[in-house]
């Protein structure tokens, strides 16, 4: 009778040992599914934001590169609104348009009179849109999507002088 409940106390000892490992295997799966799930919702995030903060720093920095009196301006070209920088290099004119078309900042860089139009841009990158107003010597730029975000530049050449702390501000 004793090796009887012996083997019983040895099979309920080994049924218990599975359900546990079960229980274990089952716990892990859990937190690798939603560890999976975390981990792909920061990097859908993380993609967001950086098409919106990329694209406000690379047209901040190319105002900057272009900022001369009077070669910054904001136009309306086929139909799409264009920041425009024009430059003098050599005695020839060369224009510099920033622009959103078909989902993404496009830019084109020629000379004043070589006839190319916004379909001759190159795509810099992917952004849900692009907008551009000028007031005075203030220029603001804003990217529109969840990821979109503001910036406002003071153009220091568009006057005689750089008031203090005029380097723009980001929101």
């Amino acid at each position: 009778m004793n090796q009887k409940t012996g083997k019983k106390e040895q099979l309920m000892g080994g049924i218990f040992t599975m359900l546990l490992f079960l229980v274990f295997v089952l716990s892990a799966l859990f937190t690798v599914l939603t560890g999976s799930r975390v981990y792909e919702n920061i990097t859908v995030r993380s993609d967001r934001n950086f098409s919106g903060s990329t694209a406000l720093s690379y047209i901040a920095n190319k105002i900057r590169q272009g900022d001369q009196a009077g070669m910054v301006d904001v136009k309306e070209v086929e139909g799409t609104q264009v920041l425009e920088l024009r430059q003098q290099v050599g005695g020839t004119e060369y224009v510099t348009w920033i622009y959103w078309r078909d989902g993404s900042l496009k830019e084109l860089f020629t000379d004043a009179g070589s006839g190319l139009g916004l379909a001759d841009g190159l795509e810099i990158l992917e952004c849900e849109g692009i907008s551009f107003s000028k007031e005075d010597n203030l220029l603001c730029i804003s990217a529109q999507g969840e990821g979109g975000g503001s910036l406002e530049l003071s153009l220091r050449s568009s006057s005689g002088a750089v008031a203090p702390g005029s380097g723009g501000t980001r929101t």
